[in-house]
């Protein structure tokens, strides 16, 4: 399925044909030789080789030598794999859409019967990341993936649900007549506040967009009963346009490349005259509430990707003919002080309580049992017969001409995704009837930040005097019975130390949620496991140079004398990899989400971009051959931080740049300077990429004589822009982003959260009065975990102390004092020292 993170690729497609030959090499090649269509931005003959542990694309030539590393265009290697779809392309079963684990996604359109053969090698090669669906239909996929009870129960969101809906029904980024469809969630955009408490402001759901003006629906209910087909070909029809289609997702991203160059393909040539663009949001509106003939829904991009409306490329797109007024950005609402504003409010409205109360009467719309049939004409819901599956048999049409023609049609005109439920959906659970089933369950931790007034610290020992310089919980591990559904808490000291605990977020009899179990081998100096191999000179174990990998297995360090990468095994400090690479000290490094790739800075002013060798699933050691090595700095690399879902390398430096470069083909995309005071430059000291692309960079000026050092915050967004700024009075030493807020952590030991978007705080200061060594967010946003000067670890959560029974708890668990020792249920909470070190 495509998730949020997969979204932000802008991704846009022209058919192409191509020709695709697929082997298998053991001893023997295997041929399979077909034509097919490859979704690209670009036309580029391609040809398809699945090979034993590669996928590769390239053009139509003999095939590559897999061992020889030449003669293609690109590949993928064949673990990354995670899903394989059956597709439709023209309403024909004939096409593939593939997904790799970092949100990377091929549509491949081939010849009849040619589809299900090149699925089954595919699947003949066993991926080792493979879900596999196996022939079961889009109706099938929904009911088993449970996305529709974990909606019901809100433990999803709506935006992702319906991003789900949408894949599992066949919509695609890689087919603009078959791309996602949203719904118009609002029908203000006049007003100068947006109140989304009241039910006024809201579109009705339950009617297609070309009836929620009431007064169309006897014209549109007129029109379809005096239809009538002579031929006996075309059914009868509410609509002869359709609410998704490639015209108008064009005219909706016209501002956007290379949507701009397929709209003046379409156009002839030229841009549509400036009235039928999209040149307001309240004007579209009024568009859908004047004509019961433009029904078109919103795309994704309204509710998460503000740079479609604004005409950054300053394209000339004409002048209104009324007005004389020039077209460039789209008009926005008045209660939106900015196109982030809007994308932000629009966000929220979508996830208001008024919408995901009535949302599944749109779902049976779009993809339910209002969809065809009965329902679908009594719900004035029905459109042009080409729209259907099923509806046209393109393989049984002889006259090429004629062929073509309807292809065009079905091409250009829109497509009704696949029928996902055949009866009433279920309503979403309202806030209250959700909140009181958890308490129910009580299965759960809460969301520390949904209870940010209610945030208590609570500390845990583990290196006494010694700074804990690292502390977290990986996010993908993998349970055993053994361990009985504890997670692995992993901690470094500065001198070295390495401690794997056990963590348990939550039980209903504790204060705070979370069980904290030490490791024994801490505290005996011969089972110690330590970080081999001595720091250069000026060096330090810190968060920057010390990553732990996805599953928990790996660590890997920077720092070292040698100017090498480490890799450590957890389970036993075992030195298992080293690698020589830059030729001087790493000094930062970062892990992508995925676990997929590992980027590395180094003082020689380079960044290197590695990818974690996996075995049996499991992280094994890193790939001596970098993925990319990446320049343009021009002192020190002082941070990193990647994301492969999105394809982006970000480094900062001393020389106060932050570059961007590409992941999988390390190409320059920008470069940014966060603004400093004065005329003196500053170094960047801390970065973190968000899971939406955003950017946060602290800088520091350092002072000159008796003037102290400044200290200041930046906001960027994907593309580059700056969203916001603020001067700080403390200098973080430890930055973490998550959902939308930044936990900052402080030499001067106070622990900070703040809004993502307006860097602004939320709630007061957590003081904790000793410098903060590292900050890390555990996989359930239960708790944050600090490290501090003196060795401890603080867990901040949200607990109830009126719940303690922890006492009681223990000594059921564990009969001996000796074991209590080692067990903590959260029951000391932190008292600060009233002096903080300096």
């Amino acid at each position: 399925m495509l998730s949020l993170l997969a979204l932000l690729q802008i991704t846009t497609t022209i058919q192409q044909m191509i020709t695709a030959c697929v082997f298998i090499t053991r001893m023997v090649y295997v041929w399979l030789s077909c034509s097919c269509h490859l979704q690209l931005p670009l036309w580029t003959p391609f040809c398809l080789w699945p090979a034993l542990t590669t996928l590769y694309f390239s053009p139509p030539l003999p095939p590559p030598v897999p061992t020889s590393g030449i003669g293609y265009d690109f590949k993928r290697p064949l673990y990354q794999l995670r899903e394989v779809h059956l597709r439709r392309y023209n309403l024909r079963r004939s096409a593939l859409e593939l997904f790799f684990i970092d949100q990377a996604h091929y549509f491949i359109n081939f010849k009849k019967k040619v589809r299900n053969k090149v699925y089954s090698r595919i699947l003949g090669l066993r991926p080792t990341n493979l879900f596999y669906f196996g022939s079961r239909s889009p109706q099938e996929l929904l009911k088993a993936s449970g996305l529709t009870q974990r909606w019901v129960y809100r433990e999803i969101s709506n935006f992702e649900y319906l991003m789900q809906l949408n894949t599992i029904s066949g919509r695609t980024y890689n087919d603009l007549s078959q791309y996602p469809v949203f719904p118009w969630v609002l029908c203000d955009y006049t007003s100068e506040t947006l109140d989304l408490e009241d039910p006024a402001v809201f579109r009705d759901l339950s009617k297609p967009i070309g009836v929620v003006n009431p007064r169309h629906a006897k014209d549109v209910r007129e029109k379809y009963e005096s239809f009538e087909d002579s031929t006996g070909t075309i059914d009868k029809f509410h609509y002869g346009t359709h609410y998704s289609n490639a015209a108008g997702v064009m005219h909706y991203m016209i501002r956007t490349e290379p949507f701009t160059t397929l709209h003046i393909q379409l156009q002839s040539g030229r841009f549509d005259c400036a009235d039928r663009q999209f040149h307001s949001v309240a004007a579209a509106w009024q568009a859908r509430m004047e004509s019961p003939a433009d029904v078109k829904e919103l795309i994704p991009e309204f509710f998460y990707f503000p740079e479609f409306l604004e005409n950054m490329n300053g394209f000339d797109l004409g002048c209104l003919q009324m007005s004389q007024d020039s077209v460039s950005d789209v008009l926005l609402p008045r209660w939106a002080k900015s196109r982030e504003d809007f994308i932000r409010k629009h966000r929220r409205a979508l996830e208001s309580e008024h919408v995901s109360t009535h949302l599944h009467e749109w779902i049976d719309l779009i993809f339910g049992y209002k969809q065809r049939g009965p329902e679908a004409v009594e719900a004035l819901n029905v459109f042009y017969y080409c729209t259907y599956e099923g509806a046209v048999d393109l393989d049984a049409i002889a006259n090429e001409t004629e062929r073509k023609a309807l292809e065009g049609i079905i091409s250009n005109f829109g497509q009704t995704p696949c029928q996902l439920l055949k009866e009433p959906h279920p309503p979403r659970m309202s806030t209250e009837t959700a909140s009181r089933r958890q308490a129910r369950m009580d299965t759960l931790p809460p969301n520390l930040f949904e209870h940010l007034n209610k945030l208590k610290a609570f500390v845990e020992v583990v290196s006494d005097g010694v700074p804990l310089v690292q502390a977290v919980v990986p996010r993908n591990q993998t349970r055993s019975f053994i361990t009985q559904g504890s997670d692995l808490l992993v901690t470094v000291s500065a001198n070295g130390l390495l401690g794997t605990h056990s963590w348990l977020p939550y039980d209903k009899n504790i204060a705070n949620y979370f069980t904290f179990t030490k490791d024994p081998t801490i505290s005996n100096p011969k089972t110690q496991r330590m970080v081999c191999g001595p720091l250069s000179p000026g060096a330090e174990l810190g968060p920057r140079v010390l990553v732990v990998s996805s599953d928990g297995r790996l660590l890997f360090s920077g720092g070292h004398w040698d100017c090498s990468l480490r890799v450590t095994a957890l389970n036993k400090g075992k030195l298992v990899g080293r690698i020589c690479r830059h030729i001087d000290v790493v000094t930062c490094l970062a892990l992508d989400l995925c676990g997929i790739y590992l980027i590395s800075g180094s003082r020689d002013t380079s960044c290197i971009v590695w990818q974690v060798v996996q075995q049996g699933g499991f992280s094994s050691g890193l790939n001596p051959r970098p993925v990319q090595v990446l320049c343009g700095h021009d002192q020190e690399v002082t941070c990193v931080g990647i994301s492969t879902e999105l394809d982006m390398a970000v480094s900062g430096s001393k020389d106060g740049t932050v570059i961007v470069h590409s992941i999988r083909r390390g190409q320059f995309l920008r470069s940014l300077r966060p603004p400093c005071e004065g005329c003196l430059g500053g170094s960047v000291t801390e970065l973190a990429v968000g899971m939406e692309g955003y950017i946060l960079t602290q800088t520091v000026v350092e002072g000159q004589g008796t003037r102290k050092d400044k200290y200041a915050l930046h906001l960027y967004s994907i593309n580059g822009k700056r969203l916001a700024s603020v001067s700080l009075e403390e200098h973080v030493t430890a930055l973490y982003m998550v959902q939308d807020f930044t936990i900052l952590g402080t030499a001067q030991g106070n622990l900070h959260i703040r809004d993502l978007h307006s860097l602004q705080p939320i709630v007061s200061p957590l003081a904790l009065k000793l410098p903060i060594r590292s900050v890390s967010v555990t996989k359930e946003s239960s708790h944050i975990l600090v490290g501090l000067e003196d060795g401890k670890l603080i867990v901040v959560g949200a607990g109830k102390p009126a719940e303690v029974r922890s006492g009681a708890l223990t000594r059921r668990l564990w009969g001996s004092t000796r074991r209590i020792s080692q067990v903590s249920s959260g029951e000391t909470e932190y008292n600060p020292p009233d002096t903080a070190r300096k």
